[in-house]
């Protein structure tokens, strides 16, 4: 118990010191897209590549990737059951909020907490695979559907080719699956701009928090607080009786992909809606009252697993 409080603790140092770097606009207005770019164009995949390069890529696609998904869909359908009882959003808000209730924030928060606080980067891979294998292109398929009433398969298609994260994992996956040690010159460079990644992304992410007012009168408040109820509640209760009752995994395992699916939305769902013009609002404020609500989750997690 108390590793994983010390792990959570040094992720909210480094994020609040990008919250305070923001109010005191260090590096200027544009400093948070920065990051944001490094972290994911080049720090993030070249930290995939080597945690994959040497990882049992096997092992990592079974299990855990099949509890991921049971979470996410149950999440999703749970979303929009309680819009058809209650909420009645129109087809877009409710694909956006459905995607919000069980999309996680694997990369920004992910990273981070599977690196400090479960001591192993590759837990989180599997999700980060699903997530933008599957699901990112299932819920562009679906968004596209119902603001246009036609399918543009070419942008389902491209949308995982052109992510850098993916092509970075990919990478690293073949070269595991090859069974191939790539040399020192390779690798070391690698290793130094993936060790980079982390402080990056939770840089970046601290200072997104500036500024933020969530929750304004009159916008979708009642669809905010039931997508971040089944986000921080419900899916990983729902990983939870998966991972140790279909699957059987053993404590770790539980104690592993229930933190994971503690985590808060992804900030990926916000730039789904808003690449359609639709449920923006929503994604906006799941995002942040996840984002705050998640470590109680996180630590509620901790304590009753540990």
């Amino acid at each position: 118990m108390g590793a994983v409080l010390v792990g959570f603790a040094i992720i909210g140092v480094v994020v609040a010191a990008g919250y305070v770097s923001a109010r005191l606009g260090v590096g200027g207005p544009g400093a948070r897209t920065a990051l944001n770019q490094v972290g994911f164009f080049v720090a993030s995949p070249a930290l995939l590549f080597t945690v994959l390069a040497r990882a049992d890529v096997a092992h990592l696609v079974q299990a855990p990737l099949a509890v991921a998904a049971v979470g996410a869909l149950v999440s999703g359908a749970v979303l929009v059951a309680v819009d058809r009882l209650w909420l009645r959003l129109p087809a877009p808000e409710a694909t956006v909020g459905a995607v919000a209730s069980g999309y996680v924030n694997a990369n920004n928060i992910g990273l981070p907490v599977a690196v400090y606080v479960l001591g192993d980067a590759t837990a989180v891979v599997p999700v980060i695979l699903l997530q933008l294998l599957v699901l990112a292109p299932l819920t562009l398929l679906v968004l596209d559907a119902t603001t246009s009433g036609r399918v543009s398969w070419r942008l389902v298609i491209a949308q995982p080719v052109r992510n850098p994260i993916i092509l970075g994992s990919a990478a690293g996956a073949v070269v595991s699956v090859a069974g191939w040690t790539p040399p020192t010159a390779v690798m070391a460079p690698l290793e130094i701009l993936g060790g980079a990644a982390v402080p990056v992304i939770l840089l970046a992410f601290g200072m997104s928090l500036h500024g933020s007012r969530p929750l304004r009168r009159g916008e979708a408040r009642a669809a905010v607080w039931v997508a971040s109820a089944v986000k921080l509640v419900v899916m990983p209760l729902v990983v939870l009786v998966v991972a140790r009752f279909a699957f059987g995994l053993d404590d770790a395992a539980v104690a592993s992909a229930v933190t994971l699916a503690a985590l808060p939305t992804a900030q990926n769902v916000y730039n789904y809606a808003a690449r359609f013009g639709r449920g923006e609002i929503l994604a906006r404020d799941t995002i942040l009252v996840t984002t705050a609500g998640s470590p109680v989750a996180l630590l509620v997690v901790a304590l009753l697993l540990a």
